[in-house]
Protein backbone atom coordinates (compact mmCIF):
# COMPACT_ATOMS: atom_id res chain seq x y z
CA UNK A 1 0.00 0.00 0.00
CA UNK A 2 1.61 3.10 -1.44
CA UNK A 3 2.58 5.41 1.78
CA UNK A 4 0.57 9.11 1.82
CA UNK A 5 2.95 12.23 2.21
CA UNK A 6 2.82 13.61 4.92
CA UNK A 7 1.58 17.89 4.49
CA UNK A 8 3.47 20.29 6.03
CA UNK A 9 1.86 22.17 8.44
CA UNK A 10 2.96 26.20 8.31
CA UNK A 11 1.50 27.75 11.41
CA UNK A 12 0.10 31.21 10.96
CA UNK A 13 2.92 33.19 12.95
CA UNK A 14 6.11 31.41 11.16
CA UNK A 15 7.86 32.70 8.43
CA UNK A 16 7.68 30.57 5.65
CA UNK A 17 11.31 32.29 3.81
CA UNK A 18 14.39 30.47 3.94
CA UNK A 19 16.78 31.89 6.55
CA UNK A 20 19.94 33.15 4.88
CA UNK A 21 23.41 33.29 7.39
CA UNK A 22 25.04 36.21 7.27
CA UNK A 23 28.74 36.32 7.94
CA UNK A 24 30.21 39.34 10.10
CA UNK A 25 33.15 40.49 9.05
CA UNK A 26 34.70 43.83 11.34
CA UNK A 27 37.20 44.82 8.81
CA UNK A 28 34.81 44.97 6.09
CA UNK A 29 33.62 48.54 6.59
CA UNK A 30 37.17 49.93 6.91
CA UNK A 31 38.39 48.07 3.29
CA UNK A 32 35.59 49.95 2.04
CA UNK A 33 36.15 53.11 3.07
CA UNK A 34 39.73 52.69 2.09
CA UNK A 35 38.51 51.17 -1.36
CA UNK A 36 36.53 54.54 -1.75
CA UNK A 37 39.29 56.68 -0.52
CA UNK A 38 40.35 60.13 -2.35
CA UNK A 39 44.01 59.84 -3.38
CA UNK A 40 43.48 64.19 -4.06
CA UNK A 41 42.00 65.08 -0.50
CA UNK A 42 45.34 62.53 0.77
CA UNK A 43 47.77 64.72 -0.62
CA UNK A 44 46.11 67.79 0.56
CA UNK A 45 45.98 66.86 3.58
CA UNK A 46 49.58 65.72 3.70
CA UNK A 47 50.81 69.30 2.43
CA UNK A 48 48.27 70.80 5.28
CA UNK A 49 50.84 68.72 7.73
CA UNK A 50 52.78 70.96 9.95
CA UNK A 51 56.27 70.34 8.90
CA UNK A 52 58.88 70.27 11.37
CA UNK A 53 61.27 72.76 11.10
CA UNK A 54 65.69 72.01 11.76
CA UNK A 55 65.34 74.64 14.58
CA UNK A 56 62.79 72.50 16.27
CA UNK A 57 64.53 69.53 16.29
CA UNK A 58 67.76 71.39 17.51
CA UNK A 59 66.03 72.36 20.20
CA UNK A 60 64.83 69.33 21.00
CA UNK A 61 68.26 67.51 20.47
CA UNK A 62 69.90 70.36 23.13
CA UNK A 63 66.89 69.51 25.82
CA UNK A 64 67.25 66.10 25.35
CA UNK A 65 71.00 66.44 26.05
CA UNK A 66 70.65 68.81 28.72
CA UNK A 67 67.73 66.38 30.81
CA UNK A 68 70.48 62.91 29.66
CA UNK A 69 71.46 63.34 33.58
CA UNK A 70 68.37 63.25 35.55
CA UNK A 71 67.24 60.60 37.62
CA UNK A 72 63.56 59.95 38.73
CA UNK A 73 63.05 60.59 42.03
CA UNK A 74 61.32 57.53 44.19
CA UNK A 75 57.92 58.15 45.68
CA UNK A 76 56.06 59.32 42.59
CA UNK A 77 54.50 62.81 43.48
CA UNK A 78 55.54 63.57 46.99
CA UNK A 79 57.02 66.46 47.51
CA UNK A 80 60.71 67.15 49.77
CA UNK A 81 60.96 69.86 51.68
CA UNK A 82 64.02 72.40 51.56
CA UNK A 83 65.72 72.79 54.75
CA UNK A 84 65.98 76.63 55.58
CA UNK A 85 70.17 77.36 54.43
CA UNK A 86 71.49 79.11 57.13
CA UNK A 87 73.77 81.82 55.11
CA UNK A 88 70.54 82.87 53.34
CA UNK A 89 68.56 85.69 54.98
CA UNK A 90 64.85 85.10 54.86
CA UNK A 91 62.64 87.32 53.51
CA UNK A 92 61.03 89.82 55.25
CA UNK A 93 58.20 92.06 54.65
CA UNK A 94 59.06 95.70 54.70
CA UNK A 95 57.46 96.49 57.36
CA UNK A 96 56.46 94.43 60.85
CA UNK A 97 53.27 96.88 62.92
CA UNK A 98 53.98 94.53 65.68
CA UNK A 99 57.88 94.98 65.86
CA UNK A 100 57.29 98.85 65.18
CA UNK A 101 54.54 99.39 68.03
CA UNK A 102 56.78 97.45 70.35
CA UNK A 103 59.68 99.31 69.54
CA UNK A 104 57.86 102.61 70.39
CA UNK A 105 56.51 101.59 73.49
CA UNK A 106 60.47 100.36 74.51
CA UNK A 107 60.98 104.01 73.78
CA UNK A 108 58.54 105.37 75.92
CA UNK A 109 59.91 102.88 78.47
CA UNK A 110 63.35 102.89 78.45
CA UNK A 111 64.89 106.01 79.77
CA UNK A 112 68.27 107.34 78.81
CA UNK A 113 70.97 105.52 80.57
CA UNK A 114 74.00 103.29 80.25
CA UNK A 115 73.22 100.26 77.88
CA UNK A 116 73.58 96.89 79.88
CA UNK A 117 75.76 94.84 77.94
CA UNK A 118 77.01 90.81 78.11
CA UNK A 119 80.23 89.99 75.96
CA UNK A 120 81.26 86.62 75.25
CA UNK A 121 83.88 85.50 72.77
CA UNK A 122 81.47 85.34 69.95
CA UNK A 123 78.07 86.66 71.24
CA UNK A 124 77.90 90.48 72.67
CA UNK A 125 74.24 92.16 73.43
CA UNK A 126 73.30 94.98 74.94
CA UNK A 127 70.28 97.16 75.70
CA UNK A 128 69.13 100.01 77.80
CA UNK A 129 67.23 100.04 81.29
CA UNK A 130 63.59 98.68 80.50
CA UNK A 131 64.15 97.18 77.48
CA UNK A 132 61.61 94.58 76.47
CA UNK A 133 62.90 91.18 76.95
CA UNK A 134 60.74 89.85 74.36
CA UNK A 135 61.81 92.61 72.28
CA UNK A 136 65.30 91.26 72.46
CA UNK A 137 64.65 88.11 71.72
CA UNK A 138 63.35 89.04 68.36
CA UNK A 139 66.35 91.01 67.66
CA UNK A 140 68.73 88.32 68.05
CA UNK A 141 66.63 86.21 66.16
CA UNK A 142 66.56 88.55 63.10
CA UNK A 143 62.98 89.05 62.94
CA UNK A 144 63.85 92.93 62.58
CA UNK A 145 64.31 94.29 58.31
CA UNK A 146 67.63 95.22 58.02
CA UNK A 147 67.00 98.67 56.44
CA UNK A 148 70.76 99.96 55.85
CA UNK A 149 73.95 98.45 56.87
CA UNK A 150 78.11 99.68 57.24
CA UNK A 151 81.11 97.65 57.05
CA UNK A 152 84.05 98.79 58.99
CA UNK A 153 86.58 96.16 57.17
CA UNK A 154 90.03 97.89 56.51
CA UNK A 155 89.55 101.09 59.09
CA UNK A 156 91.58 101.61 62.02
CA UNK A 157 89.80 102.16 65.36
CA UNK A 158 89.62 105.83 64.76
CA UNK A 159 88.41 105.87 61.14
CA UNK A 160 85.56 102.79 62.42
CA UNK A 161 84.60 105.39 65.98
CA UNK A 162 83.94 107.84 63.07
CA UNK A 163 82.42 106.10 60.53
CA UNK A 164 80.08 104.49 63.36
CA UNK A 165 78.77 107.70 64.75
CA UNK A 166 78.15 109.49 61.40
CA UNK A 167 76.28 106.48 60.41
CA UNK A 168 74.28 105.94 63.26
CA UNK A 169 72.96 109.33 63.68
CA UNK A 170 72.25 109.45 59.60
CA UNK A 171 70.32 106.77 59.94
CA UNK A 172 68.48 108.01 63.14
CA UNK A 173 67.58 111.11 61.33
CA UNK A 174 66.28 109.17 58.17
CA UNK A 175 64.04 107.37 60.70
CA UNK A 176 65.42 104.19 60.21
CA UNK A 177 65.11 101.21 63.04
CA UNK A 178 67.05 98.60 62.82
CA UNK A 179 71.06 98.41 60.57
CA UNK A 180 73.73 96.21 60.83
CA UNK A 181 77.57 97.16 61.36
CA UNK A 182 79.85 94.88 59.99
CA UNK A 183 82.85 94.75 62.38
CA UNK A 184 84.38 91.41 61.43
CA UNK A 185 86.06 88.95 63.81
CA UNK A 186 89.62 89.78 63.72
CA UNK A 187 90.89 87.02 61.87
CA UNK A 188 93.75 89.05 60.01
CA UNK A 189 94.41 91.84 62.61
CA UNK A 190 97.31 90.93 64.57
CA UNK A 191 97.36 87.78 66.99
CA UNK A 192 93.79 87.76 65.63
CA UNK A 193 92.07 90.00 68.53
CA UNK A 194 88.82 91.51 66.63
CA UNK A 195 90.03 94.86 68.43
CA UNK A 196 86.56 96.42 66.85
CA UNK A 197 84.39 93.80 68.07
CA UNK A 198 85.45 94.49 71.54
CA UNK A 199 85.86 98.73 71.46
CA UNK A 200 81.83 98.75 69.54
CA UNK A 201 79.99 98.32 72.69
CA UNK A 202 81.63 101.27 74.38
CA UNK A 203 81.02 103.13 70.80
CA UNK A 204 77.64 102.72 71.07
CA UNK A 205 77.27 103.44 74.93
CA UNK A 206 78.76 107.22 75.52
CA UNK A 207 77.91 110.28 73.82
CA UNK A 208 75.32 111.01 71.64
CA UNK A 209 75.10 107.57 70.45
CA UNK A 210 73.83 106.40 73.70
CA UNK A 211 70.81 108.73 73.21
CA UNK A 212 69.61 107.25 69.95
CA UNK A 213 70.36 103.03 70.91
CA UNK A 214 67.55 101.00 72.22
CA UNK A 215 69.61 97.58 71.39
CA UNK A 216 72.27 95.74 69.69
CA UNK A 217 72.70 91.95 69.09
CA UNK A 218 75.34 89.49 67.45
CA UNK A 219 73.97 89.14 63.73
CA UNK A 220 72.28 85.81 62.70
CA UNK A 221 74.64 83.85 60.32
CA UNK A 222 72.92 85.27 57.31
CA UNK A 223 73.79 88.60 58.09
CA UNK A 224 77.52 88.07 58.97
CA UNK A 225 77.11 86.00 62.75
CA UNK A 226 79.31 86.62 64.97
CA UNK A 227 81.40 89.40 62.71
CA UNK A 228 78.23 91.47 62.72
CA UNK A 229 75.85 92.87 64.75
CA UNK A 230 72.25 94.69 64.67
CA UNK A 231 71.41 98.01 66.25
CA UNK A 232 68.06 99.08 66.99
CA UNK A 233 67.49 102.52 66.87
CA UNK A 234 64.80 104.87 69.13
CA UNK A 235 62.16 106.78 66.74
CA UNK A 236 63.74 109.76 65.13
CA UNK A 237 61.90 112.77 67.07
CA UNK A 238 61.85 115.91 64.52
Amino acid sequence: MPRRKKKKIISPGSNSKKKTRVSFNPLKGDLAYLMKADPSRDRQEMQEAPVRTKRQDEEDGLFLGLMSDVTRLEGGKRRIARQPDPNVRPAHAPANEELEVLAHLSDLVSGVAEIDIIFTDEYIEGCTPGFSPRLMERLKKGDFPVQDHIDLHGLNKQEAETRVREFLIRSYRLGLRCVLIVHGRGLNSQDHIPVLKERLPSWLNRGPINKIVLAFSTARPYDGGAGAIYVLLRRWMK
